[in-house]
């Protein structure tokens, strides 16, 4: 039986399907890191002033529209993070069995419309008056219901762009890196612009919605090219050319020396729970990496205040600055930087070391310059806190980056599948257990 030779696949002209493969990626973490940056306007905005509070202006009360009423701590930061990561956690979970029932196509796209429809919910709220309660309750369920549907629109582009040579893998993690310095731009843009509050929170949350839309016209668009159907349309042949190779032809290829397929790829996928046995320690690791960084980013990293408290320009940028925009750059570099050396090797017990030795991150930020903290401060100068954040995020992204390297490379080729969505599931167990246990480190401070 002849077997006919795989047909070459076309050029990627101009890069074209490179490019639309990393804005996917930026448009799968836009929610979570838009959400997360407005840390500063969403405490402004759930933060009431007091009834007898006589130097608030009719400006300054209209500018997030206040209601003269008790002060309460609707602790923003710890809901946020615990409403981000439940919904992921869960729909990652269900989108095993959803992809059975409906095509990529329209889980796509119905999950990028419906992040568009939620972010403009969210810019039109800045527009509207209402109590805090009120608008803390329809907020925390806008985060849920964006973030239930970035579940599913990550899950299924994950599994698609893995149908595209291994490059495309690194564009998409690239463009999910770059999602967090786009929404820290888009917030440092908002500050520094001379409009009131009100206005430039409107404008940072339009810029979500133009991007989803853009994320949405890129992916239709996608099909279309030539490159990108090679891959796409080989995939959905694949599965039966494989049957057509019987264990006789098998023989028969083995002899000629055309293919040589190992015993162990004959044999059928290992159980869920074989494969965990193999890569449980990878699992571990990963889950600890993210529950660290999560436990007190953004929750603890938002409250450090500058030094220079004089300075009202720096006063107002800090923390998008430091806290933000250096967290997403050096996790971008930490994500990077495995392409270029991975160490400690996977077989090292140096590996778990260095995971676990990112615990010390917590009591060096919760020690950092937090006005009115219940701890003592030892870390008052802005320096040490952007050297201590930028350690943080540089480890967090390497040490991930490694994790989900590693684990596929201790399993059978035919069981890497299995072991990346395993992976995936306890990367978002680790966010949403570092999102937990926020509450408690953000009452210590």
């Amino acid at each position: 039986m002849s077997i006919e030779k795989e047909q070459s696949p076309p050029a990627d002209r101009g890069q074209a399907v490179g490019l639309i493969i990393f804005v996917l990626g930026l448009g799968t973490l836009l929610p979570w890191n838009f959400f997360m940056t407005a840390s500063q306007y969403f405490n402004e905005r759930l933060t009431t002033l007091p009834s007898n509070s006589s130097n608030v202006t009719a400006t300054e009360t209209k500018d997030y529209n206040y209601d003269t009423t008790e002060t309460k701590d609707y602790n923003y930061d710890s809901w946020m993070a615990l409403l981000s990561q439940m919904p992921l956690l869960l729909f990652t979970l269900l989108n095993s069995f959803l992809h059975q029932w409906v095509r990529e196509r329209v889980r796509v796209s119905f999950s990028l419309v419906a992040i568009f429809i939620l972010f403009s919910v969210t810019a039109a709220m800045v527009q509207v008056a209402m109590q805090p309660h009120t608008f803390f309750s329809l907020t925390m369920a806008t985060i849920w219901f964006i973030n239930m549907f970035s579940a599913v629109l990550q899950c299924s582009l994950f599994g698609m762009v893995g149908l595209f040579p291994l490059r495309y893998s690194t564009l998409f993690m690239s463009g999910q890196g770059l999602a967090g310095i786009f929404a820290a731009l888009a917030m440092l843009f908002s500050i520094l612009s001379n409009a009131d509050k009100s206005s430039a929170a409107l404008g940072y949350f339009i810029t979500p919605c133009v991007a989803t839309l853009g994320t949405l016209m890129c992916y239709l668009l996608l099909p279309h090219l030539e490159f990108a159907r090679f891959y796409l349309n080989q995939s959905q042949t694949s599965e039966t050319q494989q049957e057509l190779i019987t264990s006789t032809d098998q023989k028969a290829l083995e002899a000629s020396g055309d293919v040589v397929m190992k015993p162990e790829e004959s044999q059928e996928r290992s159980s869920v729970l074989n494969v965990f046995k193999k890569i449980w320690l990878m699992a571990l690791c990963v889950t600890c990496v993210f529950a660290v960084t999560l436990s007190v980013f953004p929750v603890i990293t938002v409250r450090v205040q500058t030094v220079y408290q004089d300075n009202s320009d720096w006063k107002k940028v800090f923390t998008c600055v430091c806290c933000f925009i250096v967290f997403n750059a050096f996790d971008l570099i930490g994500r990077s930087a495995p392409s270029l050396v991975q160490w400690p090797r996977k077989e090292s017990a140096l590996f778990p070391a260095a995971v676990f030795s990112r615990l010390l991150f917590i009591p060096l930020l919760m020690t950092c310059n937090v006005p009115n903290s219940k701890l003592t401060v030892l870390f008052t100068h802005d320096l040490a806190f952007v050297t201590i954040v930028a350690l943080f995020a540089f480890t967090n992204g390497y040490l991930a980056s490694l994790c989900m390297a590693y684990a596929p490379k201790l399993v059978r080729c035919k069981d890497c599948e299995t072991a990346g969505s395993l992976m995936t599931f306890f990367l978002v167990l680790g966010l949403a257990v570092g999102a937990s246990f926020s509450f408690l480190l953000g009452k210590l401070v």
